[in-house]
C-alpha cells in the first residue's frame, strides 16, 4: 500500500510569456491578443475605437441610424439581413423587431458566421426570434421559402462591403498590409482562390476585369506585367502580388498613388473571385418578389459598380411599378461618423419601397 509520501509532488505550471513585438504597440494581426479577446480586455477595445480605428477581429457597423431610418422596422415584422458579417446591423434590426418579430440573417462566410451567431446568441437573440443561415444572398428566394415566409419579408437589408475582420486577417488574403496566402474567397470552401485565377487568366480577360471591376486606368499595363511575372513564378502571396503590381507602375508615381492602384487591383480580383457583381444582380432581380407589399429594402454599397447597379435596378423598378418609391439622393455617412470610422467614407445607402 502506497503512502502519501510515495506520491510525487504535482508539476508546477509553467508560465508562458506572450510573444514579444517590436515597438510600443503590436502591429501584426495575430499579435493583437487584447483586441482579439474583447470580453477580457474591454478597455483596450474602447481605446482602439476612440482612436478612430477598428479593433482586430471586429467590425464597426456603418450608418446604423440611417439604415434604421430608411427601413423603419416595426415590432412583429419579419426582416432579412442579407449580410450578417460581425452582426452589428443584425442586432440593431432584431432589437427594433421585438416583441414578436423575427430576423433571418444570411452570410456566405462559414468562418465568421459561426462566430457571429454564437456571439449574438449570448446576448439573447434566441432561435424563436433569430435565424442565422449560411447562404449567398443570391439565394434569397430559397432562403425565404425554407423559412416559410411565402408572402415575403417586411424589411430587407444588404451591406455589400467586406467586414473588417475579413479585410484585416492576413490568412484570408484580402489585404497586402501583411503577407498571407492569396485567397480572397468569402467562402474558402468553394471556388478558386485568387492565386488560382491569376495562374489561369489571360491578359485580355484580366485587363477587362481591372477595367470593369475597379475602373483601373492602367489596366492593360498591369495585366501584361502580372501575366508575364506569373509565367515566370506563380503569384501565391499577397505581398508578392502587391509588389508585382508596383513594379508595373511608373517609377515617378507617388507612393500613395501606387498604394491606391494596388488597392484597386486587389478589389477587382476579389470581385472576380467571388463573382460579386453576378451575385448582386441576382439579389436585385429577386428583391421585388421577396418583399411584402409596402415592404422596404436598403442596400449599402462601397464601390461605384455596385452603386450603379443598385441605382439602375431601383429606378427601373419605380418606372415599371414594382416600387412605389425609391431614394432620389444617395445617403452618406455623417462627417462625424466618417471621422470616427474612416471605413464609412465611401459608403452609399439607397432604399426602395415595394408597391402595394
Amino acid at each position: 500500500m502506497n503512502s502519501e509520501a510515495d506520491t510525487p509532488p504535482p508539476t508546477p505550471a509553467v508560465h508562458k510569456r506572450r510573444p514579444r513585438y517590436s515597438g510600443k504597440n503590436p502591429r501584426r494581426f495575430d499579435q493583437k491578443y487584447k483586441e482579439l479577446n474583447a470580453d477580457q480586455y474591454p478597455q483596450e477595445v474602447a481605446k482602439v475605437l476612440a482612436s478612430g480605428k477598428t479593433p482586430a477581429g471586429q467590425h464597426v457597423p456603418i450608418m446604423v441610424t440611417e439604415v434604421l431610418e430608411c427601413l423603419a422596422p416595426q415590432p412583429g415584422e419579419f426582416a432579412i439581413d442579407c449580410t450578417l458579417g460581425y452582426g452589428g446591423h443584425s442586432r440593431a434590426l432584431w432589437q427594433s423587431l421585438q416583441p414578436g418579430g423575427h430576423l433571418l440573417s444570411l452570410d456566405a462566410d462559414p468562418i465568421e458566421l459561426e462566430r457571429t451567431e454564437a456571439r449574438l446568441r449570448a446576448v439573447g437573440m434566441n432561435t424563436d426570434t433569430f435565424t442565422a443561415r449560411r447562404c449567398n444572398f443570391a439565394g434569397l428566394a430559397k432562403a425565404l421559402s425554407d423559412q416559410g415566409w411565402l408572402e415575403g419579408a417586411d424589411v430587407i437589408f444588404a451591406d455589400l462591403g467586406l467586414s473588417s475582420m475579413q479585410i484585416d486577417n492576413p490568412a484570408r488574403g484580402f489585404t497586402f498590409k501583411h503577407d498571407g496566402p492569396l485567397d480572397m474567397r468569402l467562402n474558402p470552401q468553394r471556388g478558386k482562390s485568387a492565386a488560382e485565377w491569376l495562374a489561369e487568366i489571360s491578359i485580355e480577360k484580366l485587363t477587362q476585369i481591372l477595367i470593369e471591376n475597379a475602373d483601373e486606368p492602367r489596366a492593360d499595363l498591369i495585366a501584361r506585367h502580372l501575366y508575364k511575372a506569373g509565367q515566370q513564378s506563380p503569384i501565391t502571396r499577397t505581398k508578392a502580388l502587391a509588389e508585382t503590381i508596383r513594379q508595373a507602375l511608373p517609377r515617378t508615381l507617388p507612393a500613395d498613388d501606387a498604394d491606391t492602384t494596388v488597392r484597386r487591383v486587389f478589389q477587382a480580383i476579389r470581385i472576380l473571385v467571388n463573382e460579386e457583381f453576378t451575385v448582386l444582380d441576382g439579389l436585385l432581380r429577386a428583391l421585388p418578389a421577396a418583399l411584402k407589399p409596402g415592404g422596404r429594402v436598403a442596400i449599402l454599397t462601397f464601390h461605384s459598380g455596385e452603386d450603379r447597379r443598385v441605382k439602375k435596378a431601383f429606378q427601373e423598378g419605380r418606372n415599371t411599378g414594382l416600387y412605389a418609391e425609391v431614394t432620389r439622393e444617395v445617403v452618406r455617412a455623417s462627417l462625424e461618423e466618417q471621422r470616427q470610422n474612416p471605413r464609412s467614407c465611401p459608403a452609399k445607402l439607397r432604399w426602395a419601397i415595394r408597391a402595394h
